[in-house]
C-alpha cells in the first residue's frame, strides 16, 4: 500500500493496492485529509494509531528524514456498516520527497498490511502468530532505535563539519588595500554540509588572487578534503606563474587525496597596475564581471575539466579580461545558482539580473542581496560560497 501525501497530510495520490486494502475508492481518498478518512475509533479510549501516525509524518516534515514506525493497531470504520470498526494492523514507513528549494514537497506513506497474521493469533496457528507478532514488533522497534541513533549521529557530524568549515573559512583580512565581501551558507539538512571554500591571497605588486572551490560529497570528509585543497591552492598561488599553473599543481596534489577527485575550482588574479583579470577554471562555474554600466560578463574562456578528471597531466588553459575602476568581480559556488531539473543558464541569468539591479550597492550589501534573492526561502540543498570584490 503506497500513498502520496501533501505537507497538509491530504492524499495527493494512491496506488491500486492502497485502494484495495483500505476499502476506499480513489474518490474517497484523493484530496481528502488523511485523518478525516481514517480517524481513531472514538469508542476506544486506548486507540492511538492516528496520533502515532501523525507524529511520524510531522517528524518527516520537520527533519526531512525517513521514519519507520513500530507495528500499529489502527482500527478502520467499515464502509458497509458505518459505526462499526474493524481491527486492523499496519506497519508504516514514511519518507520525504524534497523539492529543489530543500523543502519537503510530498510524503511517501508506505504501509504493510499484517492484519491477517494478527487474526491468526486465535486459531491453530495462534502460538506461531504470537511469536511472529513479537518478532515483528521487536524488529520495528529496533529499526526505529537505529533510525534515531543515525539521526543523532548525522546531527553531530553536521555540527563538527560546520565548526571545521567555519574555522577554515574566517572573514579575510584586507588583502593589500583591497577588501572583499565573503559569505558562506551551509546547506539545510543533517547530511548536506559540503566542501565549498573561498580564498584570497596577497601577491607581489598590486595584485591579489581570488579563488572558490567545491569538493564533491557531503559531511565531515568533504569538509576535511576542502581544508587540504584550500591550503594547497593558497600556497601554490603564491609561487605559480598564474592561475592555470596553480590549478595544475592543485590537480596533481588532488590525485593523492581520497575524495578530492572531481573537485571544481576557479582562480582569478587581479592586477590593478594593468587593470587585467587573469583566470583559469577547473570545471567550475564562471566568475561574473559586473561592469559599471550594469552589463555582466561571465569569464568562461578558460574552462577545463575538474581536478583529477584526466588520467594524464595536461596544461590548463588561462585567459584574461580587462576591467575598469568601479567594476565588480563575483566568484561563487553552485549552491547560489543551480537548481534541480533546471538548465544552468537559467540560474546564471538570475545571477546576472540580480547583479545588474543591485550594481550601485557596495560589496557587503550586494552579497546580502544576492543571498536573499537567489537562495531558496527554506534553505538550499547545497552549500554556497560567495566572494565579491570591487575593482
Amino acid at each position: 500500500m503506497v500513498a502520496l501525501l501533501t505537507p497538509d497530510l491530504a492524499y495527493a495520490d494512491v496506488n491500486e493496492e492502497y485502494v484495495r486494502l483500505s476499502g476506499r475508492t480513489r474518490e474517497q481518498l484523493v484530496g481528502r485529509y488523511l485523518f478525516d478518512v481514517f480517524p481513531d475509533n472514538p469508542d476506544d479510549p486506548t486507540a492511538t494509531g492516528a496520533r502515532n501516525l501523525e507524529a511520524s509524518l510531522r517528524r518527516v516534515l520537520t527533519t526531512g528524514e525517513r521514519d519507520t514506525m513500530a507495528l500499529q493497531r489502527y482500527d478502520v470504520e467499515s464502509v458497509d456498516r458505518p459505526g462499526e470498526w474493524e481491527e486492523r494492523y499496519w506497519s508504516p514507513v514514511n519518507a520525504p520527497v524534497v523539492g529543489s528549494d530543500g523543502r519537503v514537497e510530498l510524503l511517501v506513506h508506505r504501509v504493510e498490511e499484517v492484519t491477517e497474521l494478527m487474526r491468526a493469533r486465535g486459531g491453530p496457528e495462534g502460538s506461531r502468530a504470537r511469536v511472529l507478532e513479537a518478532e515483528l514488533y521487536t524488529r520495528a522497534r529496533e529499526l526505529q532505535e537505529v533510525n534515531d541513533r543515525l539521526r543523532e549521529a548525522h546531527a553531530r557530524e553536521r555540527e563538527v563539519a560546520l565548526a571545521l568549515q567555519e574555522a577554515m573559512l574566517p572573514a579575510p583580512d584586507p588583502v593589500g588595500h583591497h577588501r572583499a565581501a565573503v559569505r558562506y551558507r551551509p546547506a539545510v539538512g543533517a547530511l548536506n554540509v559540503c566542501g565549498d571554500w573561498y580564498d584570497l591571497v596577497d601577491l607581489p605588486g598590486d595584485r591579489i588572487g581570488v579563488a572558490v572551490g567545491d569538493v564533491v560529497g557531503h559531511g565531515l570528509r568533504a569538509a576535511c578534503v576542502m581544508g587540504l585543497l584550500r591550503s594547497a591552492l593558497s600556497a601554490a598561488s603564491r609561487v605559480a606563474d598564474g592561475p592555470a599553473q596553480a590549478l595544475e599543481v592543485l590537480g596533481l596534489y588532488a590525485r593523492s587525496i581520497e575524495g578530492a577527485e572531481n573537485t571544481t575550482a576557479v582562480e582569478t588574479c587581479v592586477d590593478w597596475d594593468t587593470h587585467t583579470l587573469t583566470y583559469s577554471s577547473a570545471g567550475h562555474l564562471p566568475p561574473a564581471l559586473l561592469r559599471v554600466d550594469g552589463t555582466v560578463e561571465f569569464l568562461d574562456r578558460a574552462t577545463d575539466p575538474p581536478l583529477g578528471a584526466r588520467p594524464e597531466h595536461v596544461p590548463r588553459p588561462q585567459s584574461s579580461a580587462a576591467f575598469a575602476e568601479g567594476d565588480t568581480l563575483v566568484l561563487y559556488t553552485d549552491g547560489l545558482v543551480e537548481r534541480r531539473r533546471e538548465d544552468i543558464d537559467v540560474g546564471l541569468g538570475r545571477l546576472a539580473d540580480a547583479l545588474t539591479r543591485h550594481r550601485a550597492a557596495d560589496p557587503e550589501r550586494l552579497a546580502d542581496a544576492l543571498l536573499l534573492e537567489l537562495l531558496p526561502a527554506g534553505g538550499a540543498t547545497d552549500d554556497t560560497a560567495l566572494v565579491i570584490l570591487r575593482l
